[in-house]
């Protein structure tokens, strides 16, 4: 009989409302956990998908530029073709650039696991509130 649990007391309700305090708590962070293991696999796969077409991008657009390049430089007469090497060089260069500072721009605004960071929030939020 002593080995039995009271299943009366002043204290029950007080470890009730304990045990579902942290049910509630181990609940909420499983949740979250598992939101944010979804969303690093979509961002996996989203990166990797993006990698793949940036780098067929970039070759496909090196063999392209060279091909125009040497078109272009045997287009031009014999005593302006290093003034058109110059000037194509600039051009590509600023394109470069150009290019370069919109995918660091792009990637400055890419947030990773958002979702998650707002529930997290939403929750800090509701927890001291109360």
């Amino acid at each position: 009989m002593a080995d039995q649990p009271q299943s009366h007391g002043p204290g029950k309700g007080v470890i009730n409302i304990g045990q579902r305090i942290i049910t509630t708590l181990v609940g909420m962070v499983e949740t979250r956990v598992r939101l944010a293991v979804v969303e690093l696999e979509a961002e996996k796969a989203n990166l990797l998908q993006m990698l793949l077409m940036v780098g067929l991008t970039m070759l496909f657009t090196a063999f392209g530029l060279m091909s125009l390049m040497v078109l272009i430089i045997w287009a031009v007469d014999v005593e302006y073709r290093l003034m058109a090497v110059a000037i194509t060089t600039g051009a590509l260069f600023s394109l470069a650039l150009i290019l370069g500072l919109w995918t660091l721009a792009k990637s400055r605004r890419s947030t990773l696991l958002g979702a998650t960071r707002k529930e997290l929030s939403e929750d800090r939020k509701l927890l001291e509130g109360d």
